[in-house]
């Protein structure tokens, strides 16, 4: 059991013939049961020919026609990069990952916008995840985006991220004290995003071979809070959560577009001590990870 993809997941790249696309593209192909998860790529200007033996088509539509996908990757520039998602959408797709980073946000607000207003009107409701992220990852199965598959394992910890180093961290320390990942989702760092730590938990919550979680925060916005306040209300499993940039002054950027302190609830330590008071253990050090998770076990 997994969230989000499994064997069974068929793949769609969006800009498949990009130097990024075809790069990555490649390593999800010979990770686990990739060769047979990606059957489509997305290029108007290429469409009839192949992709390492990837069929090429003009867009989403009609690839998912052709082969029945229900998830697509994106590494279209940033530049075409919401209409790239948007077109996913319109093809109703179950799930759209973007990895792109540094997307206009006046393009994400339109782009969601015009998600919303889709699903209040009774269309299909597809699910985004990033921009600006690692992707998702179902150990020994299939992974969908950047991260290096080597270092997960199959097993029952969840682990969601708003950073990508900071996802493999966690499942790098899992792995090496013998214990495995359900999935690994990294929900991307930037202010206008799709799935958000809340829905994630929901995934794992749900999950009957998630034993317990990994949840990685930033400084900036409400999400995290959020998320540990449904926890606190509806979950059961262990938890372990940290949250990134505790050292970081108010109203710097660090790294990530989101990662902004406004003042009040979204600081580091305002965060660290709502996931307390809700239940999880939190730790301030990220190399203690996995050590903590073992022992809630």
């Amino acid at each position: 059991m997994s969230i989000l993809i499994d064997n069974n997941t068929r793949v769609i790249t969006q800009g498949i013939t990009g130097k990024t696309g075809q790069f990555h593209t490649r390593g999800c192909v010979a990770y686990a049961n990739g060769k047979n998860c990606f059957v489509a790529g997305v290029n108007p200007k290429k469409a009839g020919e192949d992709f390492e033996g990837i069929p090429i088509y003009a867009g989403v539509k009609e690839a998912k026609a052709a082969t029945g996908a229900t998830v697509s990757v994106i590494y279209v520039p940033p530049a075409g990069a919401a209409a790239a998602i948007w077109e996913a959408v319109e093809a109703e797709l179950d799930l759209v990952v973007c990895i792109t980073e540094g997307i206009p946000i006046k393009d994400m607000l339109m782009v969601r916008n015009r998600m919303k207003i889709k699903q209040a009107a009774g269309g299909k409701t597809t699910l985004l995840l990033g921009p600006n992220c690692p992707g998702v990852i179902t150990p020994e199965e299939i992974k969908i985006g950047i991260m290096p598959g080597h270092i997960h394992r199959k097993g029952r910890i969840g682990v969601v991220s708003r950073s990508g180093t900071l996802t493999y961290e966690a499942v790098a320390q899992l792995t090496e004290i013998g214990l495995g990942q359900s999935s690994a989702v990294g929900i991307g760092g930037d202010p206008i995003n799709g799935l958000k730590h809340i829905d994630v938990m929901r995934l794992f919550n749900d999950d009957p071979d998630t034993d317990a979680v990994i949840m990685i925060g930033e400084i900036g916005g409400p999400d995290e809070a959020e998320a540990a306040r449904w926890c606190q209300a509806n979950m059961n499993k262990p938890i372990v959560g940290f949250i990134a940039g505790v050292t970081a002054p108010a109203g710097k950027r660090m790294g990530h577009a989101g990662a902004l302190i406004s003042g009040g609830a979204d600081t580091a330590d305002a965060k660290l001590a709502i996931m307390e008071e809700c239940g999880f253990t939190v730790t301030r050090n990220p190399s203690e990870m996995g050590r903590l998770l073992k022992g809630l076990l």
